[in-house]
């Protein structure tokens, strides 16, 4: 699980770890939990649509795990938060978890930000990444891998992530 605030490189890093594992020939699924609750109204009795991610995570690995894959790197804010373990025990049964923290300066995060949020959501963005920030520091349980994101290529970073959460064949 690939965790961190809004603008650290969740996204990138994920897609660059799923590049190296493929060129190892690494069996993997790649997974954005960022896209799997993203509906207008929240469905009802599901305020925090946490229950539509925990269906949608089943459906998917249920996919995956039928052509035979057996790691999964998943991206998404809170992911390594003791508070979200039960997603993953209950949509992929009981999984060994690998908690890795990407982490990012609030100058670096606003530059990145800035460039990627190019309509309404810069400000709302630049507020939930502070408070994410300051709540993932001291929540996430020992043993998360922290990985420093600034002034670093995307590829290192990845290969960090990589020997951290000891991908094998």
């Amino acid at each position: 699980m690939i965790g961190g605030r809004s603008g650290v490189g969740k996204s990138s890093v994920g897609w660059e770890v799923a590049a190296r594992l493929r060129a190892a020939d690494v069996g993997h699924a790649l997974i954005e939990g960022d896209l799997l609750d993203v509906v207008h109204p929240a469905p009802p009795g599901d305020p925090h649509r946490s229950r539509l991610t925990c269906r949608n995570l089943a459906a998917l690995w249920a996919n995956y795990a039928a052509l035979g894959c057996r790691r999964l790197v998943y991206t998404n804010t809170a992911a390594v938060l003791p508070s979200e373990e039960w997603l993953f025990t209950e949509a992929l049964g009981r999984p060994r978890l690998i908690r890795v923290l990407l982490t990012a300066t609030d100058a670096t995060v606003e530059q990145r930000l800035k460039g990627r949020e190019l309509g309404s959501e810069l400000d709302r963005q630049l507020r939930r990444s502070a408070y994410m920030a300051r709540r993932l520091d001291t929540s996430v349980p020992p043993g998360t891998h922290r990985v420093p994101t600034d002034g670093r290529p995307v590829g290192a970073i990845a290969a960090e992530v990589i020997a951290r959460a000891a991908f094998t064949r």
